[in-house]
Order: C-alpha cells, then sequence, then structure tokens
C-alpha cells in the first residue's frame, strides 16, 4: 500500500533572524539562552536535543541511509537565534541564571556578555492565577485586551529592534491556577469581547497566546496552563495559519512514564497502582507549593497514564488503577528534582510484582533542549504552510493537544514516529510503517 505524498508547495528557507521569545525568564528560559549560547561558542554539546543530534533513517533498512535531521529539513541555525522574554522580575538573563544556581559559575561568567543583553519586557501577571509569586516588572492597562495589544506591540517592536524576519514564542513561566475552559474560551468573538471586559476567567497565559496568535507568531505551551486546548484560541490559530502545539514539557517523571506505561499494557501486565512524588527546590516548586497551581499539574501529569493503560479497552487490567501524584516544595533540592514511582504491577495468574524507579533529574537541565527543539520545529512548521494544532510534536508535551473526539497519544515511541514521518513527509520521503514483510518475500500490496 502507498500512501499519496506529493504536496504543492515548498518548504521557505530559513533566511535572517529568528526571534525566540519566552514568557519568563527563569531557571528553563536563562539554562536554554545559555545552553545556545555556550554551543555556538565550542563551551558545550547540544546533548538532548533531537533536532542538533537527532538522525532519521530514510528508506528501508537494507539502505542503511540516515540523515541529520538538521540536515533533512530546512532549521534555522543557532546562529539566527535571537532571545527575548518577558518576567516580572527585571533582572536580566544574567543575573537570572545566577540566581536560578542551575549552571556553574565559571559557565556563567563566560556567557556574561550575551546573557546580559536580554532584558525581560514587562510581563502580563494576576496573582490571582499564580498565588506564590510577585515583582516589579508587570504591565498596567485599561483592560486584558489592553495587555494584550501591549505585548502584540512588545513582539513588534522586538523584532524591529533586533532585525529579526520571523519569531517564536515558547512559555517558560511559572505553571498558573488550573482553569477550566468557561463560556468566553467557546469562540473567538467571545473571547475577545471577554478581554475587552476583563473576564476573571482570561488568565495571563491565553493573554499571551492571543497576542502571538494575533501577529502570526508560533506558539508552543511549556506549563500545563490551559491555553492552546481552548476553542477560541484554536480557532485563532487557524485563522491567522499559525501553528500552535501542547501543552507541559515532558522531562522527567512523566517522560519515564510513557516509556514504561506502554511496555507494560503491550506485554499485557496489569497495574493495581502508580504511586508518584516529587521534591522540587526552585521557583516552579514554590509555586506549584500552591494548590490551585498543582491542580493543573496534576491534571496534565495523571492524563498520560489515564490514556495509555486503558480502563475502556483492558478492564481487567486497568480498571482498579490507583494513580496518586504528589509535589512537595523542598527549598534544599533547589532545581535538582528528585521523583520516586512506585508500580504495583500484576502478571500470569494474577501474581502480584513491583518497579521501583528513583529519578534524580535536573529539571531545568532536562527542559532547555525542548524549548529549542520546539523553537526550531514550530518555525519551520510556519514555513511549511503548517496552521493549528500540530500534533506530530506531541513528542516533547505531558499533555499533546489534538483535534476534537481524537484521543491524545502518549506513547513515546509511537510520538517519535509521527514526528520522523512527519519530517519524511515534509521531504517526500517514503514514510516507514515497520510492517518489515518486504524483506521476506511478502507483497504488502
Amino acid at each position: 500500500m502507498k500512501l499519496e505524498q506529493k504536496r504543492d508547495f515548498k518548504i521557505s528557507q530559513a533566511q535572517g533572524k529568528l526571534a525566540v521569545l519566552t514568557p519568563g525568564l527563569g531557571a528553563v528560559a536563562t539554562t536554554f539562552f545559555a545552553g545556545v549560547e555556550a554551543i555556538k561558542r565550542g563551551l558545550a554539546r547540544p546533548i538532548g536535543s533531537y533536532t542538533q543530534i537527532g538522525q532519521v533513517r530514510l528508506g528501508k533498512r537494507t539502505e542503511n541511509r540516515f540523515k541529520k535531521v538538521s540536515e533533512l529539513v530546512p532549521l534555522a541555525s543557532l546562529d539566527q537565534l535571537v532571545f527575548g522574554g518577558w518576567d516580572l522580575f527585571p533582572e536580566n538573563a544574567y543575573e537570572a541564571a545566577k540566581h536560578a544556581q542551575v549552571l556553574e559559575k565559571d559557565l556563567i561568567e563566560a556567557l556574561k556578555e550575551p546573557l546580559s543583553q536580554i532584558i525581560p519586557m514587562s510581563a502580563v501577571f494576576d496573582r490571582e492565577f499564580v498565588k506564590r509569586l510577585d515583582g516589579p516588572n508587570v504591565k498596567k492597562g485599561l483592560n486584558k485586551m489592553d495587555l494584550a495589544d501591549q505585548l502584540r506591540s512588545d513582539i513588534r517592536n522586538f523584532m524591529k529592534v533586533n532585525h529579526c524576519d520571523r519569531a517564536v514564542m515558547v512559555w517558560c513561566a511559572s505553571t498558573e491556577v488550573y482553569t477550566p475552559p468557561s463560556s468566553v474560551h467557546q469562540s473567538l468573538q467571545l473571547f475577545e469581547e471577554g478581554l475587552k471586559r476583563n473576564d476573571p476567567a482570561i488568565s495571563p497565559s491565553q493573554i499571551y497566546t492571543y497576542a502571538a496568535l494575533r501577529e502570526r507568531v508560533p506558539y508552543a505551551n511549556g506549563s500545563p496552563n490551559v491555553s492552546v486546548e481552548m476553542p477560541c484560541l484554536q480557532e485563532l490559530a487557524n485563522e491567522m495559519a499559525t501553528p500552535i502545539c501542547g501543552s507541559d514539557f515532558k522531562t522527567g517523571q512523566t517522560l519515564l512514564k510513557t516509556v514504561i506505561a506502554p511496555g507494560l499494557r503491550n506485554r499485557q501486565l496489569g497495574v493495581a497502582g502508580w504511586y508518584s512524588t516529587n521534591i522540587l527546590g526552585n521557583r516552579d516548586g514554590e509555586v506549584l507549593d500552591d494548590p490551585g497551581s498543582f491542580k493543573s499539574k496534576e491534571v496534565s501529569k495523571t492524563g498520560v497514564l489515564t490514556d495509555i493503560l486503558s480502563e475502556k479497552r483492558y478492564p481487567e487490567l486497568y480498571k482498579d488503577l490507583h494513580h496518586v501524584v504528589r509535589i512537595n516544595y523542598y527549598p534544599p533540592r533547589g532545581d535538582n528534582k528528585e521523583g520516586w514511582d512506585n508500580i504495583d504491577i500484576f502478571g500470569w495468574l494474577g501474581y502480584p510484582m513491583q518497579i521501583k524507579v528513583n529519578f534524580l533529574c535536573r529539571d531545568s537541565i532536562l527542559a532547555a533542549p525542548i524549548v529549542l527543539d520546539l523553537a526550531l520545529f514550530m518555525d519551520l512548521a510556519s514555513r511549511a504552510q503548517m496552521r493549528g494544532i500540530q500534533e506530530w510534536l506531541s513528542f516533547y508535551f505531558k499533555a499533546p493537544v489534538t483535534q476534537r473526539g481524537l484521543t491524545p497519544e502518549h506513547d513515546l515511541s509511537v510520538q517519535l514516529l509521527k514526528l520522523e514521518n512527519t519530517l519524511r513527509f515534509f521531504t517526500q520521503e517514503e514514510l516507514i510503517h515497520h510492517l518489515g514483510l518486504t524483506y521476506y518475500g511478502v507483497d504488502e500490496g
């Protein structure tokens, strides 16, 4: 069976400068900025970045043909990236990186010159949505639409001053209080009316998303904040022919869940319970100490197992699954998060077994290459004339966004296949389905 792959357009080349704008200049953003600057200067390697190191197989296995991602599709180079963002604290990226205490002091000092030039624009911020933080570098406006217009002006001014041809926005700020969709989110018209009358259900992250899409800037959501999931913002993304994707970077504990859980399901092993707890001491941990913000993270983290270990498909294996998620703020640990998982499973004849996982990870070190990959891939999607939801980038998110009626795919290996097949599709290479029968003389047609 052959899939028709011919496309009527070409992906435009990545010419000129690309602005990478991050709401939030905290630990994740500054680790990303510093990492790219270090790599450009030969001080480090881009470990963890699929766009910089990953290779894609092309054709049949017998051809032994592989290409680096950056050679297969026309990605922007690191030298073309220009960094900017917003934060409620006025410190530049050099000062913020020192405060975050993720990177070694010697490395930060070696990058003082480029990091000092990244000065945060004043942020859209509301204490009702992030209760554990406050800062002076905050916008004031007549209403939420005025704040959105100020963000749009920031984007245009940044691109003009820095001579940028294109921009992408990747949310790297704190987790907001959980905000389920309400009536104001059901259509673009209702949402814009809500912005003008300061509807309390509209969060700062939704204002950033709106501003980006109005400026035709692709938007990726690195937090569990509910924004790109809203019907109104998906409507706007399609209207402006602008890409959006996922929520909440898939970095530590959940990354392992999307590896382990599909393996258990695929071998038809039952799961009676999955207890997950974390200790984290950075600003993200402080924010998540608030029950409202933790609720956003809990929804994002628990949805992964619900979809992978489908009670509907396998009631005898997962009907009584007890899934518990805890996050505890523990300042001595800083950015070095520790996650414990206790997994109670059962196998042949119902005999019980256990799996224990202790992941001592570095939160921002895992997140930084994701920011880079998403920035480059979202820019690629825009130049490939893709609009709206980019499900092929689910690989990077705890909460992938899909069209209504579709169940998100959380299996990391399947997500990677979707991503790689999309890159093959972009370049009119043969899609790979791993059937393999052609190697053994079986006609697939």
